[in-house]
């Protein structure tokens, strides 16, 4: 059995990595000032940025719910690996051999990481097969749909022979084990029999990949007269596929949502494939199921959508099963902050015929002619109504005023009055009214329960003990905090003496001052990597959570000059509080001692000059 990994090499492997980079797999970042940057917290649902990374301290916290922790716990928590394999993970990324104790090599893990090595071993396999002989039918199917060999390797497909076995001998012939297989969902069990035989045969294979490329499922198309099967069939839930979270070609696109800020979302993997063939490189899909609520997440994260600047583009076929699909995604819209955009392909045709029949230009002309989702469910609803009688519009105009109230930008709100207006023919004063009366509607206060559950989603937890944000606001603490931040995040800005000063002064706030202790415990080792974690490990454990936040929380100042001038000033300011202290102390005493006690006068008198004159040096630092 393989020992613990060395200590050494944890901590080189955490030196090694940005943890900017590893969470920007996760959540689409942006720069908060020096040294910092921030996002849509992955760990709960909100609509403005609290979740805060500081690449240089190696520490990400969430000011909205309360998460902090390195890279080894962020990648534990979001993808629920245990640390080991965490560890593991990111010595492979930056190339780093990992030691272990008694000599032992890497552990044969059971579980996550298992499991992600059988789907990649299977999606090697089936890209293999992709050009045996018994795949001509995979690859007449590609090019029918103006796909080539590039195309095919640039999206891993591949193709399952039709076979009972193969995979599974193959598969079990690197080592992996029956239950492995199971449990991944590449195999199934034969009914009344121990026996397994292979999911996926004879179909055109795609990989599912998870946001950071690993392959963690896969979508198979019947290409065979005599396969019973449903047309696609996908992987089965597994510990490491949920299709509701899973968005196909997430990892392809998710650099090109972040910049451009737009995300396409289309029905399938071959409208995927040709959307990015075509230059449409923001193109997702589900996998086997409907948009949904963990979808908008994901997405919003990648998105980056605090703010009604992005877009997101839903591509639905005009037929019963697209509307229906229309439907679903826009009873979810105003979970974004982005807007939202319906784009319907000319005559019927999805982005992949599209791009078949009309080449790559009309692909990219069928998302730039996109309409707001709005106005698309507005036309849809009144299609459904008799609009040449009184009776036919004036149920219209009942079910299409909710919507129009329901808009949530107050200045698009009137256009689409006047709009809705217009298509039904109907006098403006009285679709106003209609409209205003859905809005009264629609405010209706909510049952208790249901409000808290509301605001759950996207408020703060309960208020908790220790928060940064439940310190007093009085000039006297806001000083403390704000030097403990600018310690704890740059302390090599100012030099060993003046660090040591400023941990030696008095602290008024009681919280702050046991975290001074605990700064001032670990003061040796402040040029360490791990130098917050002494500090942490420093403090008791109701006040970890306060230390996290002080060295995550943004300092005001924008530049790295600006940022070394107000570390250098807020830590002298502290010793220079302290001072004065000093010299109050010291006056004071001088007042209340007899003039005739000359020692004891002179010794207080040359103190009160030796406080001035480091208050004079203090200033010239």
């Amino acid at each position: 059995m393989a020992g613990l990994i060395r200590q050494s090499d944890i901590e080189e492997v955490k030196a090694r990595t940005n943890i900017a980079d590893i969470i920007g797999d996760y959540v689409s970042l942006k720069s908060a000032g020096v040294g910092s940057m921030k996002g849509l917290c992955p760990f709960h649902d909100e609509r403005s940025p609290s979740f805060h990374v500081r690449p240089q301290v190696g520490f990400y916290h969430c000011f909205g719910c309360g998460e902090s922790g390195d890279v080894y716990s962020f990648l534990q928590k979001m993808d629920h690996v245990s640390f080991s394999e965490a560890v593991e993970r990111l010595a492979g990324r930056v190339g780093l051999q990992l030691h272990y104790e008694d000599g032992g090599g890497a552990p044969d893990h059971s579980n996550r990481a298992r499991l992600l090595a059988a789907n990649q071993a299977a999606a090697d396999f089936f890209v293999e097969q992709l050009g045996s002989t018994g795949a001509q039918v995979g690859r007449t199917f590609l090019g029918e749909r103006g796909f080539d060999a590039t195309a095919a390797e640039r999206f891993g497909v591949g193709f399952a022979p039709k076979s009972w076995d193969e995979l599974t001998n193959h598969l079990r012939g690197r080592g992996f084990s029956t239950e492995e297989l199971t449990l991944s969902g590449l195999v199934s069990s034969r009914e009344g029999s121990s026996g397994v035989y292979d999911r996926f045969r004879g179909r055109l294979v795609w990989p599912i990949r998870d946001i950071t490329g690993q392959t963690i499922g896969f979508g198979a198309r019947k290409l065979l007269e005599d396969d019973k099967g449903p047309k696609y069939l996908n992987t089965p839930e597994t510990p490491v596929y949920h299709k509701a979270q899973v968005l196909y070609g997430l990892d392809l696109a998710k650099r090109d949502i972040s910049r451009s800020h737009q995300v396409v979302v289309v029905e399938g993997y071959t409208d995927v494939m040709a959307c990015h063939m075509a230059g449409v490189t923001t193109a997702v899909a589900t996998c086997g199921t409907s948009f949904g609520v963990d979808h908008i997440k994901v997405l919003r994260r990648v998105l980056g959508d605090d703010s009604r600047l992005g877009e997101v583009v839903f591509t639905f076929d005009p037929d019963a099963a697209g509307q229906k699909a229309a439907v679903r995604a826009f009873s979810e819209e105003q979970r974004f902050a982005a807007q939202t955009f319906v784009a319907v392909g000319p005559d019927g045709l999805d982005p992949c015929d599209l791009r078949l029949h009309r080449g790559d230009d009309a692909v990219r002309r069928l998302v730039d002619s996109k309409k707001p989702m709005f106005e698309f469910m507005i036309r849809q609803l009144l299609g459904q109504y008799n609009l040449d009688t009184v009776e036919g519009r004036v149920a219209a105009l009942r079910a299409a005023a909710p919507i129009v109230g329901d808009i949530r930008d107050p200045a698009l709100r009137p256009g689409y009055t006047h709009e809705l207006s217009r298509m039904l023919g109907m006098e403006l004063g009285e679709v106003k009214k209609a409209v205003t009366a859905a809005q009264a509607r629609g405010r209706a206060p909510e049952p208790a329960a249901a409000a808290s559950r509301r605001e759950g989603a996207d408020s703060a937890p309960a208020e908790k003990p220790f928060s940064l944000l439940e310190l007093p606001t009085d000039p006297v603490t806001r000083l403390e905090r704000d030097g403990l931040m600018a310690i704890l995040q740059h302390p090599g800005v100012v030099t060993p003496e003046l660090l040591a000063r400023a941990v030696h002064t008095t602290f008024a706030n009681p919280s702050l001052a046991v975290v001074r202790d605990g700064i001032l415990a670990s003061l040796p080792h402040v040029a360490d990597p791990d130098w917050l974690d002494l500090v942490v490990a420093e403090v008791p454990e109701q006040l970890a959570n306060l230390v996290r936040q002080l060295a995550m929380a943004p300092l005001p100042e924008r530049t790295q000059r600006d940022i070394d001038r107000y570390v250098r000033d807020i830590t002298i300011a502290l010793v220079d509080r302290d001072l004065l202290r000093q010299k109050a102390e010291l006056l004071g005493r001088l007042q209340r001692t007899d003039a005739a006690n000359r020692e004891v006068y002179s010794t207080l008198q040359r103190e009160l000059v030796r406080v001035e004159a480091e208050r004079r040096n203090l200033r010239e630092e």
